[in-house]
């Protein structure tokens, strides 16, 4: 299927993502049509599916992206080595990957339930890859003697779901800036582990 004239998918396509993911955010991904995504765009209706072949698909695509895309950034941020180094670095990375993409954030934890069986287990799956690295921190520092958690599998979910948090409250001009958020949170994750 060609592009509508004068289109630039390279342009357009992201445009498409980027607004489906602000509506997704806003007004649940329920509740928004493809007709409410393209004029969010700029495009007609049957434009829309030049650069996704259904709603279902927009949806999977953004959380697969979302979730790939923090994969490959821990893995570029990850210092290796010592467990509380790991989780000191983990906590601020968390923060601060998660608080410069609050809509994408958002969606990824709040329309699992939109997903069809398919997609909701490739994300599941790209989710449990994440969740499993705090886990790994504490399992290596409790190995080591310098962290301690009753239940491991626990703790990482505790930690992931406390930093997470943030986005829920933060604002850039508040009373705390990104940075003391990051160093006061990566202090209670050390805390919570007994590090």
């Amino acid at each position: 299927m060609a592009r509508p004239s004068g289109s630039d998918a390279g342009v357009t396509g992201p445009r498409v993502r980027q607004a489906a993911e602000r509506l997704f955010a806003r007004y649940g991904y329920a509740a928004v049509s493809m007709r409410q995504i393209a004029a969010e765009v700029g495009i007609g209706a049957g434009a829309l599916y030049h650069y996704t072949p259904d709603k279902q698909a927009l949806l999977a695509d953004m959380m697969r992206a979302h979730l790939e895309g923090l994969l490959d950034a821990w893995r570029a941020a990850d210092p290796g080595g010592d467990p509380i180094r790991r989780l000191d670095a983990f906590a601020r990375f968390h923060i601060r990957f998660n608080l410069d993409r609050s809509d994408a954030v958002f969606v990824a934890n709040m329309e699992l339930r939109a997903l069809e069986p398919g997609n909701f287990e490739e994300i599941e799956t790209l989710r449990r890859r994440y969740e499993a690295v705090p886990e790994e921190i504490v399992s290596a520092g409790a190995a080591a003697g310098v962290m301690s958690a009753p239940d491991v599998k626990l703790a990482g979910m505790a930690l992931i779901a406390m930093l997470t948090g943030v986005n829920t409250w933060f604002r850039d001009g508040g009373r705390l800036d990104r940075a003391a958020v990051e160093a006061i949170y990566a202090d209670m994750a050390r805390g919570m582990v007994g590090a």
